[in-house]
């Protein structure tokens, strides 16, 4: 899809195509049926572009839930745009210091997620998009829902733009290129000392990074985000003047439904005790361990660490906490393959979870060696696998996960 394709998708008859390529059932027996259909009516281009629609689209529900029916996406900018619970957890931050006449600038606003959640949060705002494409998208996506008063796309150079008399800015600069992903934060697009001189002209601004960002990356006065949703870290943020909190680092976890916790430093804990194995393990959120928050966690469950360096956390008692998943310990053995296949005999479970931290095991190698490389076998109940060490000693835990106290 090109800029003038993604033009006609727009007029009259794209939008007489795009709604009846969206309708009926999405078996690829049906999308082909609808296709031949079309072309007996419709340029055959239209109709490829309008099916690509159909299926961004549904890809897209994941991510933006209702509203992913009447947007627009390519499927790079799908691909990297944010989801919408964290756009809008993060555009209530934007809109809880700006003023009604606040202008939020946006350089490299892709389809225009965040761009879209700050104006549905009362935040105005304009977004810059070097890709003619994508800036057409986000146009498109603006007026799609209603937000033509409150948010604008222009299409031209993120990194040449000038922030003079916005009250704030907000970066996402690209992570991805032909060859795939980029970790190195001065390989991003702009890169992200460009990004944050640009942010430092106004007041207040926040950059979204890769949550692998090295911590000594964060410049000094920042704070650091990380960002999980239901267990999977999505993304890390950089807030930066009025929008930087009074602590360089926290941990947020969202359940996509509205709930969301969040996690920073305390100041009474140093680091966290190493300790003997109790009744539970408890395995943090990656939020929480790129936020440097394990010891937060240990402590304020009663527990320690099973080794110095690594995230894994034991306690005697079950503690309900957001930011860790229990599972409650069957049996600690040295690793063994032979041990271990002679014991998931005997328990028998259905499903076998294998997790690993600080362990150099090929887990699909020894899920195969275990006998669970195929479907779910026959037995009962599910059994977690843990591989982890204690020091340079190779350690095996099974266990079972306990009864969930905020999920």
């Amino acid at each position: 899809m090109d800029e003038a394709g993604f033009g006609e998708l727009l007029g009259a008859e794209g939008q007489a195509v795009l709604a009846e390529a969206g309708q009926g059932d999405r078996t690829e027996r049906d999308v082909l049926a609808t296709a031949s259909r079309l072309r007996k009516r419709h340029p055959a281009g239209l109709v490829a572009t309008a099916l690509t629609q159909v299926r961004l689209r549904e890809r897209a529900r994941e991510k933006f839930g209702d509203d992913a029916a009447r947007m627009y996406f390519t499927q790079a900018g799908l691909e990297q745009a944010t989801r919408r619970c964290v756009a809008e957890y993060r555009a209530r931050r934007f809109a809880g210091l700006l003023a009604e006449d606040d202008r939020v600038l946006e350089p490299g606003c892709g389809i225009g997620a965040d761009l879209i959640a700050r104006a549905r949060a009362g935040c105005r705002g304009d977004g810059v998009e070097l890709d003619p494409l994508t800036a057409a998208v986000a146009r498109a996506n603006v007026a799609a829902l209603g937000l033509d008063g409150l948010a604008t796309v222009r299409q031209g150079d993120a990194a040449a733009t000038d922030p003079r008399g916005y009250a704030a800015v907000f970066a996402d600069p690209g992570r991805r290129t032909a060859r795939g992903r980029v970790f190195d934060p001065r390989s991003y697009e702009p890169p992200l000392d460009v990004v944050l001189e640009l942010a430092g002209r106004v007041p207040a601004a926040c950059v979204k990074v890769a949550p692998g960002i090295p911590h000594e990356a964060v410049p000094e006065g920042a704070e650091a985000e990380w960002i999980s949703v239901n267990g999977d870290v999505k993304e890390a943020a950089l807030w930066l003047g009025d929008l930087a909190g009074t602590v360089r680092r926290r941990a947020t976890l969202l359940d996509g439904r509205g709930r969301e916790w969040t996690l920073t430093p305390d100041p009474a804990v140093d680091r966290a005790p190493v300790r003997d194995w109790g009744r539970y393990l408890y395995e943090p959120d990656g939020a929480v361990i790129r936020a440097h928050l394990v010891a937060e966690v240990a402590v304020s469950i009663g527990g320690g660490l099973v080794d110095e360096h690594i995230a894994y956390i034991t306690a005697d008692a079950l503690t309900g906490t957001p930011f860790a998943r229990a599972y409650e310990i069957d049996e600690v053995m040295p690793f063994s393959v032979k041990r271990l296949r002679a014991e998931l005999r005997r328990r028998a479970p259905g499903a076998l979870t294998i997790k690993k931290r600080g362990s150099a095991v090929d887990v699909e190698r020894l899920r195969r060696d275990l006998g669970f490389g195929g479907r779910r076998r026959g037995g009962a109940g599910e059994l977690t696998l843990v591989l982890t060490r204690i020091g340079a000693v190779p350690v095996a835990v099974l266990a079972r996960s306990a009864p969930a106290q905020f999920r």
